[in-house]
């Protein structure tokens, strides 16, 4: 819970969404003291809890901080987060736990296939379970998939905003995350590798006769899989390496050391 104090009134707030927390402030427009009370309501000082991301810049009735310090506090914190949120190593570990996902649910809605190739009589009967717990398994991950895109967007919109608030060269610095993003790039490279791999060698020794065409489109659905999952990671760090030149500028060569001192005596 978070006290916001007012004069001659303290409101309490609760997990309030930030799409509704402008109309709800808007009702105690005349004495809202300052922006940087708004977004410490918006946004607590301790690590945020679940998806909620940093708010939007606040509402233009807002007066604004109290003086440059305060704003660069939240504007730190907000891009510090915006970032972590964007970049974070977690965020690769999620994508590759979707890709098992979807690849589990790929391998059970082949299951019907190649029960019906071998004349399983159990097909019948099992067929209809593995595709229904297959599309269970593949269609999550794909939408999930399909949000963490969008919210990528959001996020870029969110730090763009925050960033045309002032300059602060040591915090904006922060936000190339070079490593990050060459992990982001290197790891996302083998994963797409390791399925085209995949894919041409399923189908490359494949034999009309000894291999049935389910293990072949199961392969192939595997490698479309991972190469896809290392596609979308490629995409990530290349777009950020784009956005940090644009708005951030290249990075800046360190300055040359100063030349020694001559000797007084030489």
């Amino acid at each position: 819970m978070a006290l916001f104090d007012m004069p001659h009134r303290t409101v309490a707030i609760r997990s309030v969404p930030f799409a509704s927390l402008s109309r709800f402030l808007a009702l105690f427009h005349p004495v809202l003291p300052s922006r940087s009370a708004w977004f410490a309501v918006a946004l607590p000082k301790d690590s945020m809890p679940g998806p909620t991301l940093p708010p939007p810049l606040p509402p233009a009735y807002v007066s604004g901080w109290p003086d440059r310090s305060a704003l660069l506090a939240d504007r730190g914190r907000a891009l510090e987060e915006l970032r972590r949120r964007s970049l974070g190593v977690h965020r690769v570990l999620l994508l590759w736990l979707l890709a098992v996902s979807a690849i589990i649910g790929w391998a059970l809605l082949v299951l019907p296939l190649q029960q019906l190739e071998q004349r399983d009589p159990t097909g019948f009967i099992l067929g209809p379970l593995f595709a229904v717990l297959g599309l269970a398994s593949l269609a999550p991950s794909v939408v999930a998939v399909v949000l963490a895109v969008r919210r990528d967007r959001h996020i870029s919109q969110l730090l763009d905003a925050w960033l045309r608030l002032d300059s602060h060269p040591p915090t904006d610095d922060r936000l190339r995350s070079s490593g990050l993003s060459l992990f982001w790039l290197l790891s996302s490279l083998v994963v797409c590798a390791f399925g085209l791999w995949t894919s041409f060698a399923g189908v490359a020794e494949a034999r009309p006769g000894r291999d049935a065409y389910s293990d072949v489109v199961l392969v192939m659905g595997i490698g479309f899989i991972l190469w896809l999952t290392g596609l979308i990671g490629v995409a990530k760090a290349v777009r950020h390496y784009r956005w940090a030149v644009r708005v951030l500028g290249p990075r800046a060569a360190p300055a040359p050391a100063a030349p020694a001192a001559e000797d007084q005596g030489g």
